[in-house]
């Protein structure tokens, strides 16, 4: 029997149902949690607060990452480019995995509007895919650039005594700034700066409103 071909809508639904089982679900991480072995330690409620708003936003954005890289597989024309997208998949799900349990170590909640993060980003991903890989490839170089900024800015603000989430943020720094090297050497264009104005918009609504909800 021969290998089943995938509608576009079929591809769409499959790679829904997959992102909607990295919200659901509490998959485990590919590659063990960088801060495993470190003992929790003593924070204050403003410490531990701090933290806990600051790992929300970043685990809201790992769910946003794997919606936008599902919708661009959806789209992609060339395996080199599905491949590449499917690499970074993976490693987002360990990001997820290891902000989901630092939350859970702090005592604290997902964003309660992850349904509505992932959905959107999602479509987002498709519209880049739909452009070409060239400029998916783009988007994608663009996206790690802003959360790897983003990151680092979470870094200078964490309490000084968190060094669990600081040490699980600069591993997913370091793997999404691979993640954009890898897309700028596979070809990716750069992306007009009303693009890039649009995304640094709606990561700031996103950073906002996870904080709290």
């Amino acid at each position: 029997m021969g290998k089943r071909s995938y509608s576009k809508l079929d591809q769409v639904l499959i790679e829904l149902q997959r992102g909607l089982t990295s919200i659901c679900a509490d998959l485990p991480g590919r590659r063990p949690n960088p801060a495993a072995n470190i003992p929790e330690p003593q924070l204050t409620p403003e410490e531990r607060r701090a933290s806990s708003q600051m790992m929300r936003v970043n685990h809201s954005g790992e769910i946003c990452a794997q919606a936008l890289y599902f919708g661009q597989m959806v789209m992609a024309q060339s395996p080199q480019i599905y491949n590449i997208l499917a690499e970074a998949v993976k490693e987002e799900t360990d990001h997820l995995a290891w902000t989901a349990q630092r939350l859970s170590e702090l005592k604290s909640h997902c964003s309660y509007l992850n349904f509505y993060w992932y959905t959107q980003s999602f479509f987002i991903g498709l519209l880049a895919g739909l452009a070409g890989d060239r400029w998916s490839l783009g988007f994608i170089e663009e996206t790690e650039r802003q959360v790897s900024q983003h990151l680092s800015g979470h870094l200078n603000r964490l309490p000084a005594a968190d060094i669990k989430s600081r040490v699980i943020l600069s591993q997913m720094r370091e793997d999404e700034q691979h993640h954009g090297q890898t897309a700028a050497a596979a070809g990716g264009y750069p992306l007009p700066w009303p693009i890039k104005h649009f995304m640094a918009a709606q990561a700031k609504i996103m950073t906002t409103l996870a904080q709290w909800f």
